[in-house]
C-alpha cells in the first residue's frame, strides 16, 4: 500500500498536532514496515524529530517537497491545492490529513485517491471568545470541508466524535475514534541525579503540584491559583506552558494575593526536561475548559502522577476512572480534590489506576486501528 500524508504539521511544529503527527507515522512505520509512506511537507524546516523519523525508516517513508516555481513561491496554496496533482503521480492509494485538514480538491483533482482526516477537536465552535474572529471563520471552513470531502473521519475522542457528527452533520458511522498514546519518555523512570540537576535548574520546590500547558483563558490556570489559598502554605504550583495576553491576569492575582513565593511560572522548557519535572511533582492538575483529549494527563498518568482535572469535554476518556474531576471554575472543589490526592493511601490508589489506565492508549493499538482504516477504505481485509 502507498500512503500520503499532510506532513506540515509533523515537520514545521514541535508541540500538539506537530507531535501527534510524528507519532502517527512512527506508529505505522514501526508496525507496518513493509508500506510506503509519502509524507508532503510545504517548506524544510530544521525539525530533528522529524528528520530522524525519516531516516529511521530506512527509505520506506519519503518527504515530497514543492516542485517548480509555482508551487515553491506559493506553498500554501500547493498544500491545499497543488499537492493534489503529486499525490496522484506518486500512485498514492490513500492520502491521510494529519491535522483537521485535506487538500480543498482532493474529490475533484484526486478521484482515485480515498481520503482520511483526523480531527482533534473544533473548540472554536465551543469556546468562540478564545479565538479571533477571522480564525474562526478559516478553521470552521476548513474543517468542515475537509469532514465533508473525506472518504472517512478519526477523531480523537469520543468528545471529538460527538461534535463533528452534532455541528457538521456527518453520520456517525462514517467516524472513528482512535486514542493517541504518549511519547514512551514519559514512562521511563528517571534517575534520582536528574531530579536533583532539573530541580537545581528551574528552583523547583520540595513539594509542588503541577500544570502543563500553554497560559491562556482556555486553559484556566487562574483557577488553580486560586485554589492554593486553601491548601497548606507548603503546596506549591509549578506551571509549565507559553505565556499569552492571559498570563498578565494571572499575575495579578498572585501579586495580589502575595503568592509569588509559591507559584512557579515555567516557559521556555526543552521537551526532554519535562518527563523530569513531572516525576519530581506530587499531582498533576488540569482545569481546561475544553480540549479535543488531553494529552498532558496521559504523561502524568504514565509519570506515576495521581491526576485532578475539569470536567465538561473529553478529560475523563483521558484520565479514565481513577482520576478525580471537578468544575473548572470551582475553585473549593479544585482545592478539596487536590488536598485529597495528596493523601498518601488516595495518591497510592490514584497512581496504580492511572498506570493501570494508561495501557489502553499504545502507539500498537493506535496502528493497527489506523491500518484498518485504510484497508477498509481500499476494501481489503
Amino acid at each position: 500500500m502507498k500512503i500520503g500524508f499532510d506532513g506540515k504539521r509533523a515537520a514545521q511544529n514541535f508541540t500538539g498536532l506537530g507531535n501527534y503527527s510524528r507519532y502517527a507515522l512512527e506508529a505505522l512505520e514501526m508496525y507496518y514496515p513493509n508500506e510506503e509512506y509519502c509524507v508532503y511537507v510545504p517548506k524544510d524546516v530544521n525539525n530533528p524529530k522529524f528528520e530522524s523519523l525519516l531516516a529511521s525508516s530506512g527509505g520506506g517513508m519519503k518527504k515530497f517537497l514543492p516542485v517548480g516555481s509555482w508551487a515553491r513561491k506559493f506553498k500554501s496554496l500547493w498544500r491545499v491545492w497543488g499537492v493534489t496533482k503529486d499525490i496522484v503521480d506518486s500512485g498514492v492509494q490513500v492520502f491521510h490529513g494529519l491535522s483537521n485538514e485535506l487538500p480543498l480538491n482532493i474529490r475533484s483533482a484526486a478521484p482515485s485517491v480515498r481520503s482520511v482526516v483526523t480531527v482533534h477537536d473544533i473548540i472554536f465552535r465551543r469556546l468562540p471568545s478564545c479565538y479571533p474572529f477571522i480564525d474562526r471563520l478559516i478553521y470552521d471552513y476548513k474543517f468542515k470541508r475537509a469532514c465533508l470531502n473525506a472518504d472517512h473521519i478519526i477523531a480523537v475522542s469520543e468528545c471529538t466524535k460527538r461534535d463533528i457528527v452534532k455541528d457538521y452533520g456527518v453520520a456517525p458511522e462514517k467516524v472513528s475514534v482512535i486514542y493517541q498514546g504518549c511519547d514512551p519518555l514519559f514512562a521511563q523512570e528517571v534517575s534520582s541525579e536528574s531530579k536533583v540537576k532539573i530541580k537545581e535548574k528551574y528552583s523547583l520546590p520540595e513539594k509542588f503540584i503541577v500544570s502543563v500547558g500553554t497560559i491562556e483563558e482556555r486553559k484556566n490556570l487562574l483557577s488553580v491559583v486560586k485554589a492554593l489559598l486553601s491548601l497548606p502554605d507548603d503546596v506549591h504550583l509549578v506551571a509549565v506552558g507559553r505565556r499569552t495576553k492571559y498570563t498578565s491576569l494571572v499575575d495579578k492575582f498572585i501579586a495580589d494575593n502575595n503568592l509569588a513565593h509559591r507559584v512557579h511560572l515555567l516557559h521556555g522548557v526543552p521537551y526532554l526536561d519535562l518527563p523530569v519535572i513531572y516525576q519530581c511533582a506530587d499531582a498533576f492538575v488540569y482545569m481546561s475548559l475544553y480540549e479535543g483529549f488531553g494529552i498532558p494527563l496521559l504523561e502524568a498518568l504514565n509519570s506515576r502522577l495521581p491526576v485532578v482535572a475539569a470536567t465538561g469535554s473529553c478529560l475523563e476518556e483521558a484520565g479514565g476512572p481513577g482520576s478525580l474531576y471537578v468544575e473548572p471554575f470551582d475553585v473549593a472543589a479544585i482545592a478539596a480534590a487536590i488536598a485529597r490526592c495528596l493523601q498518601p493511601e488516595v495518591k497510592a490508589r490514584m497512581v496504580a489506576d492511572g498506570l493501570e489506565w494508561a495501557e489502553h492508549f499504545t502507539m500498537e493499538r493506535f496502528a493497527h486501528k489506523t491500518m484498518r482504516c485504510y484497508n477498509m477504505l481500499l476494501g481489503l481485509k
